[in-house]
C-alpha cells in the first residue's frame, strides 16, 4: 500500500481519486482536516475498500511512527502542507510548524521503518513548489532543477527548507527521497483563497478583484490532473536523490490570468458592465 498525506486538501484529493480509479494498490490518507482539507473532496471513494482515511496531524511525531510501522507503506507521496502566501505572512510560525517539522517527523518515522527491515524498495516522495527559486520576469526562462533557491515569502521559506530536509535525509540517511517542485495548480476542489477560483468567486459576487502590485508576476499554470499524472510517474519511474520540476508550459502574467477570466464570464454572465472593471 501506499500512504498519502494532506489527501483531503485540493492536489492530494484529485491524486487520491484518480489514483483509487487507476490502480489496484490500496491507499491510506492522513489528512488533519484543517480549513482547507474537506472529507467531502473525497466522498466518492470514501466506501472504496482500497482507501482508509486517518484523521491525523504530521506534526505528531510519535503517532507518524506509529501509523508507519503498523501499515508499512511502500511510498509516501507528501502533500500535507500549509501553502498560501497571504497566511504565512501572518502566521509564519503556522508554516514552520506543519511544512518543516511535519516533513521531518515523516523523514524520521520513514527512517523507522527502514530500521525495522521493511523499507525495500520504499519511495518518499515530497511534493513542493516552484515558489522556492523565487519569481520570474517576463523575458526569464522556465525554472529549472538547477536554479538557485530565492523564497521570497514565510510560506516559500518552509517549503524551501522542508527540500533541504528531504534531501539531507537522503545523502545522510540514505531514505530514498524524492521531491518535485510544481507551478501554479488549477482544477476543480481548489479552495477558494488561490487567485483563479478567488477571482471566479468575487466576479460572479461583483466583488473587487484582488491582483498584487501591477499584476505583471509570471507564473506558470499546471491542471491539477497533469500534475497528479506527473506524480504517479515519478513515484512508479523516479530516481531517488532526484528533483523533478512539474510544469503546464503555460507561462502568464497574474493581470493576464485575471483579465481571460474576466473576459469568459463576461460571455457567460454578462452584467451592465464589464467584469473587468472589478479588478
Amino acid at each position: 500500500m501506499i500512504f498519502v498525506t494532506g489527501g483531503c486538501g485540493f492536489i492530494g484529493s484529485c491524486f487520491v481519486l484518480d489514483w483509487l480509479a487507476a490502480e489496484k494498490e490500496p491507499l491510506v490518507n492522513i489528512d488533519a482536516l484543517t480549513y482547507a482539507g474537506h472529507l467531502g473532496n473525497l466522498q466518492a471513494v470514501a466506501r472504496h475498500p482500497n482507501y482508509t482515511f486517518v484523521h491525523a496531524d504530521i506534526r505528531d511525531a510519535a503517532l507518524m511512527r506509529d501509523l508507519m510501522l503498523q501499515h508499512k507503506p511502500r511510498a509516501i507521496v507528501h502533500f500535507a502542507a500549509e501553502s498560501h502566501v497571504d497566511r504565512s505572512i501572518a502566521a509564519p510560525l503556522e508554516f514552520v510548524e506543519t511544512n518543516v517539522m511535519g516533513t521531518v517527523n515523516l523523514l524520521k518515522a520513514a527512517q523507522a521503518l527502514a530500521e525495522s527491515g521493511d523499507e525495500a524498495g520504499f519511495r518518499f516522495v515530497h511534493v513542493s513548489t516552484d515558489e522556492v527559486f523565487g519569481s520570474l520576469e517576463t523575458s526569464d526562462p522556465a525554472f529549472r532543477e538547477s536554479n538557485r533557491y530565492e523564497p521570497n515569502s514565510p510560506y516559500s521559506a518552509s517549503k524551501a527548507a522542508s527540500d533541504h530536509f528531504v534531501r539531507a535525509w537522503f545523502h545522510t540517511f540514505g531514505l530514498a527521497t524524492i521531491t518535485t517542485n510544481c507551478s501554479n495548480n488549477y482544477g476543480p476542489r481548489q479552495f477558494p483563497e488561490k487567485l483563479i477560483p478567488l477571482v471566479i468567486h468575487n466576479a460572479l459576487r461583483g466583488q473587487r478583484l484582488p491582483v498584487y502590485g501591477d499584476g505583471k508576476q509570471v507564473r506558470d499554470w499546471l491542471h491539477v490532473s497533469d500534475h497528479c499524472a506527473a506524480l504517479r510517474a515519478v513515484l512508479a519511474r523516479g530516481q531517488p536523490g532526484e528533483t523533478y520540476n512539474i510544469g503546464g508550459r503555460s507561462e502568464l502574467a497574474n493581470i493576464d490570468v485575471v483579465r481571460s477570466i474576466c473576459a469568459t464570464l463576461d460571455e457567460l454572465r454578462p452584467r451592465a458592465t464589464p467584469h473587468a472593471d472589478l479588478i
